[in-house]
């Protein structure tokens, strides 16, 4: 890593819990650091990760989240640990927690988002927005991802946010976020960031809308759960719709064919996490009835990702760091694409730190099976943001 750039990115599989945060820290320390992100695998002793957290990292703001799977100068892997270190010369940071999500108050989420602003105006001298982003790390089987994300976009106005939701492998068990030297279940952790140097946030996916409909007739929004697609049971007719029986459903028939809602002429993915046994669909994001969803057709995920990689260094040149939140959906198809090496080269020489989510967050809106990033480029006379 460039001495000069003050991002250090490190990605360890070392199996003991505290031997991981030592290797992690080796490799991301430095001085003066303004904050640390960390992903890792919730199959870690993550009591011991959080101690040792604490140890190595005394003084210093970490914030971070289980995964389910990490990214990094290793590639796509499971049961590591990534993360990154911020330099206090280029970057200001502020975090915060929220927790208790399940009765979470949009007030008082915007009022933490602005005491972070009031935060970083005074450890930079200016209350300009150019030059900041947030960093949204949250519970990724909460289900309040939307109303969270909404309510915390609305107040910081024009500083755009990026987040991922945490996930633990595909347990889809217990899912936790990592703020003042613990791991909360429940909860979200928001960080500013005010940098001197260019960045770029940006999100991609492959897949466009099909003519094929699917009307929600039947659902229970609360807990993202449809119980019937077109007045028939759920499953049963997405499996009819691919051609399957609905025994035969897999996470692989989620990932290639997902379903998306078009709005306001853009179209987003709106993920099934799971087929019931009572034949219903729980899904990754918010559903409602009478939604009329269109079932995805994939396009090539790596061109896909080498177009949105070719525009960001044309923005801002070739990236340090890529920041990257990306679909647990995603990485089981990546893994299993005759594209795999080349999709984790383009993403290695883009120096990635990241890890696979329950779902993502871009701008204020919660999304699903895209890969939502902040990109940060070097010093330059030209320097482009947002």
């Amino acid at each position: 890593m460039d001495e000069a750039s003050r991002i250090r990115r490190a990605q360890t599989r070392v199996e003991d819990a505290r031997e991981a945060v030592r290797a992690f820290h080796a490799g991301v320390v430095q001085d003066d650091m303004a904050l640390v992100v960390f992903f890792c695998a919730s199959s870690y002793d993550l009591d011991a990760i959080a101690d040792e957290m604490r140890r190595c990292f005394a003084g210093v703001q970490v914030v971070g989240c289980t995964s389910a799977g990490e990214i990094g100068p290793g590639g796509y892997l499971e049961h590591s640990l990534a993360g990154v270190s911020f330099g206090a010369r280029d970057f200001t940071a502020a975090s915060g927690c929220i927790t208790g999500l399940q009765d979470f108050d949009a007030a008082a989420g915007q009022a933490l988002a602005r005491h972070l602003q009031g935060q970083l105006d005074a450890a930079t001298g200016s209350k300009s927005a150019a030059n900041r982003f947030a960093l949204l790390l949250i519970d990724g089987l909460s289900v309040r991802e939307e109303a969270v994300t909404r309510a915390i976009q609305s107040a910081l106005g024009v500083t755009p946010l990026v987040g991922g939701s945490a996930a633990d492998g595909s347990e889809l068990g217990r899912t936790l976020v990592y703020a003042d030297g613990q791991f909360h279940n429940d909860a979200a952790v928001l960080t500013l960031v005010a940098t001197s140097l260019p960045f770029r946030l940006f999100d991609t996916h492959h897949f466009e809308p099909t003519d094929e409909r699917l009307v929600v007739t039947s659902a229970d929004p609360a807990r993202r759960v449809v119980r019937e697609i077109n007045g028939l049971p759920a499953a049963q007719e997405f499996a009819r719709i691919l051609g399957v029986a609905q025994a035969a459903l897999t996470p692989e028939h989620f990932a290639g064919s997902p379903v998306m809602v078009i709005i306001g002429g853009a179209s987003y993915i709106r993920s099934i996490r799971k087929a019931n046994p009572d034949g219903s669909l729980t899904f990754f994001c918010a559903i409602e009835n009478g939604l009329i969803l269109r079932v995805g057709r994939s396009l090539d995920l790596h061109a896909n990702l080498q177009g949105a990689l070719a525009r960001v260094r044309g923005e801002i040149g070739p990236p340090q760091l890529v920041l990257g939140c990306d679909c647990v959906l995603r990485r089981v198809e990546i893994l299993q694409s005759a594209d795999r090496d080349a999709i984790t080269a383009a993403l290695q020489g883009s120096n990635i730190i990241g890890f696979n989510t329950y779902g993502e967050q871009f701008r204020g809106v919660h999304l699903n099976q895209t890969l939502a990033a902040i990109a940060i480029g070097a010093a330059g006379p030209e320097v482009k943001r947002g």
